[in-house]
């Protein structure tokens, strides 16, 4: 793992797949450097020098003269599975950036079926795991957002992420390709975002989420990938909850644009290591393509996106009021049990946990 300026920038090792263009065998007796040449001029001879490409895909120029191909994708979208797989086999990039960090990359290597379920199945293990890495009210509202998905995964039968999925296998296919993982923690994320949000607001956005049951099709996805009905649907989320946009858009386009502008940094050509222009594709959803443009040649600070502010004197009396209720629920069950089944569970580690977590903070 690179890290540069206090930002992670992950690498995932290739996939393992066996593809319609494998790798050649390579002649016996060769040493590595001559075989690392031969796989380079490979991929040189597989590069299209003027690659048409999908219309979803902008294409920025670094300061070196290194070529970023932006592929803006629909998150529920077959298409977007081939705009991404079309790019990467055009121009055969040495580095891949998706649009993922360390917490979702497990979905690179789930099958489809194994995610459509995770998807679907939101249980109490999932709401406590939610809870224990992000903090109560930022754990509640990634569950909210599970169920956004898990809304649209049951509507269309297809699990999210398809496009990272398929950025990940041809990435496998290119010889000297990185992989790399561009997106702030979802943490950091979750906790930014309920901390812009008032009270009044966290209420109203729990409740949208909450009863979110319009109907959606695939048509409706693939809309997502216009432009012109991004921006507006952009719009009005930044009319009713501007200080979220802030948050999950605008903060990621700059920290997106950040692991890009790293990535596109010149490397290194066999035999004598000399120093030339990356080519690398990003794979981003088509909302973050305005930002990304907008932020490429901008001094970015990053440090000021990634600082979460300390849980408040509220957040802990809310934390401590819900503890309590469910540890009155767990004493009435006990009551009603028997003292010693009752004494049995309060000695279980959980339960002790619960109680040192309902000790007030330090002033």
């Amino acid at each position: 793992m690179d890290q540069d300026n206090n930002v992670e920038d992950e690498s995932v090792g290739p996939a393992e797949d066996n593809s319609e263009e494998e790798l050649p065998c390579l002649p016996s007796g060769l040493s590595d450097s001559e075989a690392m040449e031969v796989l380079w001029q490979l991929r040189a001879q597989r590069r299209q020098s003027s690659p048409e490409l999908p219309e979803t895909v902008t294409r920025l120029t670094s300061a070196d003269g290194s070529l970023l191909y932006l592929v803006g994708t629909a998150h529920f979208s077959d298409s977007s599975k081939k705009d991404v797989a079309t790019t990467i086999r055009a121009v055969q990039p040495d580095v891949v950036v998706v649009e993922l960090c360390q917490y979702r990359v497990s979905m690179l290597k789930m099958d489809e079926n194994t995610l459509l379920r995770e998807a679907k199945d939101i249980n109490l293990d999932k709401v406590q795991q939610a809870i224990k890495q992000n903090g109560l009210m930022s754990g509640l509202m990634q569950i909210l957002l599970l169920k956004v998905s898990a809304h649209i995964t049951e509507q269309l039968g297809m699990a999210p992420g398809g496009e990272f999925r398929e950025a990940f296998k041809e990435a496998g296919r290119v010889p000297f390709c990185k992989f790399h993982l561009g997106d702030r923690p979802i943490p950091v994320t979750f906790k930014r975002a309920i901390a812009a949000l008032s009270l009044w607001q966290k209420a109203r956005l729990a409740w949208g989420l909450c009863f979110l049951s319009d109907p959606i099709s695939k048509e409706d996805v693939e809309k997502c990938k216009q432009k012109d009905l991004l921006e507006q649907t952009m719009s009005e989320m930044i009319g009713e909850f501007p200080a979220l946009h802030q948050t999950i858009v605008a903060e990621r386009d700059i920290y997106l644009t950040h692991t890009l502008r790293q990535a596109t940094r010149c490397v290194e050509a066999p035999p004598n290591a000399q120093k030339v222009p990356a080519v690398v594709v990003g794979v981003v959803g088509m909302g973050h393509v305005p930002g990304i443009e907008k932020n490429w040649e901008k001094q970015l600070n990053i440090s000021e996106i990634m600082s979460v502010a300390p849980p408040s004197r509220f957040g802990w009396v809310l934390r401590a009021v819900i503890k309590g209720v469910m540890m009155g629920m767990l004493g009435y069950a006990c009551y009603r049990a028997g003292g010693s089944l009752g004494r049995a569970l309060v000695s279980l580690p959980a339960v002790q946990s619960v109680l040192e977590n309902l000790r007030p903070p330090p002033a």
